[in-house]
Formats: structure tokens, C-alpha cells, sequence
């Protein structure tokens, strides 16, 4: 298209953080250390993980490049980026996570296919651009529609991102109508990340962003906006990122048998890598996130595998007591958390959620695998070796 263009090989990638941990060089994807993750409630965008299908698009022409809004509406409408930063600017704080984060500790139950995740293809970022629903009032939906006069109930977000996984075409995901024109579900065409232009690697210059959903929504270097009577038909949301039961493999998939994914899971968290201090005492951090807007309720940790609980304290804004739903927390994000325990041999530390719908998180891995290594919400685990000083 105009203005911007997907390479057809990986010479023009952007420069990364050399600290990010590469899990696959061409497309790149990678994800920050535990220890960096949560040690800010916003993630410095050098350090957001990175998940792609394809060589980072190029922009060429920022003044020619447009977004195309097509489909079952009266109005088509080319929108240029200009038309796009006349709109209301909001500022959006949300996690964005891979469904396949923590995807390595399930395929130590069962093998699984996919990109080798630990527990960091997530990060809490400001996402600063023109509320979806206003976008899609200049080609005439109304504000809270469900469908159009024309039978439109889904919008699909066409990339500039060509993959593999769709012989070269573009990659593309939908969410409904409804939600899309729900100013409360603030769902964003985002230019711009934690205060500064979007970079290459997160969808310049232009990106959706939908808060309380699988990654995979969020598509980046966004091309085309169309209005369809289904979801979209795409290997993303068609052959992938579905969740399935444990007896399921290869040889019995029937994909059609499954909804494409959309919230994230009801209650995740995780703890970062725990070293314990001379006296025994150790500080144990980590992040909980719920999908749909849900808030943490509280966090249980355990230093004994599971036998005996605490609470963790939990906050998001440094000096700002977070309470779950409460007006001035943010719906869309994580919540870290920190408790200190004392331990004086080897043990396993255990961390889980639960969120303000009472979901809670399971016990095994083993309760939630799926071929795909989509949605690892079991308890997170970190064993602690004590070494004891001969000093």
C-alpha cells in the first residue's frame, strides 16, 4: 500500500534491546528477564516483549500512508493519519500478553507447538491514540452497535504484516461489532506508546489495541478496517489460538469444534526468580493480570508448595492503594505484587490469583494443556535453593 511496505526478508529489521531473550530470530520474537518485568508497573518499551509473523513493515511515506474502512457500511473511507490525530487522543493503560506466555512449563508436562515462552510475553504499556468507536463514526456506525443496516457484526483488522502461516497474505483478526463501538471498552487506535510515537517492532504508525484480550487482537501496522457478517476467517482466529481439552492431539483436531480465543485468561500471575538473602529472608515479586477488565482481588502466596497461604500486597501506581474495580485503578492492567517470607531450606514457592469474578487459578498444569500451550493459568512455581554461608 502506499506509504508503507512489508519487506520480503528480514534486512531491514530495527535494532533491539540486548537484553530482551531471543526465542526466534526470523520473525523476531522475544521477551524481557523476569527481574526487569516487574520492576516497573509501566514497561519501558525497550523491554516490551516482542512477538511478530513477519518482517517489521517499513514506512517510506507517512503522509500517503492510510487506513481503508470497508466493508457492510454506507460510507467507505480512506483515513489518513492526520484524520485519525484530529480525533479525541485518549490514554489507555493495559497489558498485552501473548496467550502463549508460560507456554515452556506446559511442555514440560506434554510437548506443545509454538514459540518457547517463559513468563514474560506480557507488558503494561500507555497506549495513547483515537477511540475505535469515534474511527468508526466517520463512515456512519453509531456509537454501541451490535450490527449495521447492511448486517455487519464483526470488524477485522487487516495488517500490513505479511506471514507465513497465511501463504504470504496478510495477518488479520476480528473482534464484534458491539465492542468495537463501545467507548467503555476502550478499544484504540494507538500512534503512540508510553508518551512516544509508536516504534517499528510495536505497529508504526498505526495499531489497534484491545484491552482485556488475547494478544493477537491488538494487530499492528493496521491496512484495512472491514465491516463483515462473520468473524474473520483467518488462520489466526481459524486454526490457531484456540482452546482445547487435554485429549485432544494432531490427529483429532477438529478446529471447527472451537471459538477463537478472545479474553485472557481469568487470573494469571507470576513471580520472578527469588533469591534469599543471608538471614533467610526473601522478597518474592511478580505480576497478576485477569482478562475482560477484571480486577485482582487478591494474591495468595505459599512457601511451603502449597500447604499454607499468605496474602500478598498488591499495587499498580507507585503510592496509589489499588483496589480492585475501583474507579481510579486501571481495568485494562496488571497488578504487581510483593510479599517477604523466611525460609531456611530448599522449597517451592507458589504464587495464584484470584479476581474480582472469584476465578481462581488451578493447581496443575496438567488441568489446562493443550496442544497449543495456549493459556497457562495453573500456579506458578519457583524453587528456592537455600545455600547456606560457611562464614
Amino acid at each position: 500500500m502506499p506509504g508503507i511496505r512489508a519487506p520480503s526478508n528480514y534486512s531491514e529489521e530495527p535494532p533491539r534491546h540486548p537484553a530482551l531473550k531471543i526465542n526466534a530470530k526470523e520473525p523476531f520474537n522475544a521477551e524481557p528477564p523476569r527481574q526487569a518485568l516487574v520492576s516497573s508497573y509501566v514497561t519501558p518499551t525497550e523491554l516490551f516483549y516482542k512477538r511478530n509473523h513477519g518482517p517489521i513493515p517499513v514506512v517510506d511515506d507517512i503522509e500517503r500512508y492510510s487506513v481503508s474502512v470497508v466493508g457492510l457500511i454506507e460510507k467507505p473511507r480512506e483515513l489518513f493519519m492526520k484524520d485519525i490525530l484530529n480525533l479525541p487522543k485518549y490514554n489507555v493503560t493495559a497489558t498485552l500478553q501473548c496467550a502463549g506466555n508460560r507456554r515452556t512449563a506446559m511442555s514440560k508436562t506434554r510437548t506443545v507447538k509454538g514459540v518457547g515462552w517463559d513468563v514474560s510475553a506480557l507488558g503494561n504499556a500507555i497506549w495513547g491514540g483515537a477511540k475505535l468507536a469515534d474511527v468508526l463514526e466517520l463512515v456512519g456506525i453509531p456509537k454501541c452497535t451490535s450490527v449495521t443496516p447492511a448486517g455487519g457484526k464483526h470488524v477485522e483488522f487487516v495488517s500490513v504484516d505479511k506471514c507465513k502461516e497465511e501463504n504470504g497474505g496478510p495477518y488479520k483478526a476480528s473482534i464484534p461489532l458491539i465492542q468495537a463501538t463501545n467507548p467503555e471498552a476502550d478499544v484504540l487506535l494507538a500512534y503512540e506508546m508510553n508518551g512516544e510515537t509508536l516504534n517499528r517492532d510495536h505497529g508504526y504508525p498505526l495499531r489497534v489495541v484491545v484491552p482485556g484480550v488475547i494478544g493477537a487482537r491488538s494487530v499492528k501496522w493496521l491496512d484495512t478496517i472491514n465491516i463483515d457478517s462473520q468473524v474473520c476467517q483467518g488462520f489466526f482466529m481459524q486454526k490457531d489460538y484456540k482452546m482445547f481439552p487435554p485429549s485432544v492431539n494432531w490427529d483429532n483436531i477438529d478446529w471447527s469444534t472451537r471459538r477463537p480465543q478472545m479474553d485472557f485468561p481469568s487470573a494469571i500471575c507470576s513471580l520472578e526468580d527469588v533469591n534469599v538473602g543471608r538471614n533467610g529472608k526473601i522478597a518474592i515479586k511478580g505480576y497478576a493480570v485477569s482478562g475482560g477488565g477484571r480486577g485482582i482481588e487478591r494474591v495468595d502466596i505459599s512457601t511451603d508448595g502449597g500447604k499454607t497461604w499468605k496474602e500478598a500486597s498488591r499495587y499498580q501506581k507507585p503510592g496509589t492503594q489499588y483496589i480492585a474495580d475501583d474507579e481510579k485503578s486501571d481495568k485494562w492492567a496488571w497488578v504487581l505484587f510483593e510479599a517477604e517470607a523466611d525460609v531456611n531450606s530448599n522449597t517451592v514457592i507458589v504464587a495464584k490469583a484470584v479476581d474480582t469474578a472469584a476465578n481462581v487459578q488451578p493447581e496443575k498444569v496438567e488441568d489446562v494443556w493443550n496442544l497449543r500451550g495456549i493459556l497457562n493459568t495453573s500456579w506458578h512455581r519457583v524453587l528456592v535453593q537455600v545455600r547456606h554461608s560457611s562464614m
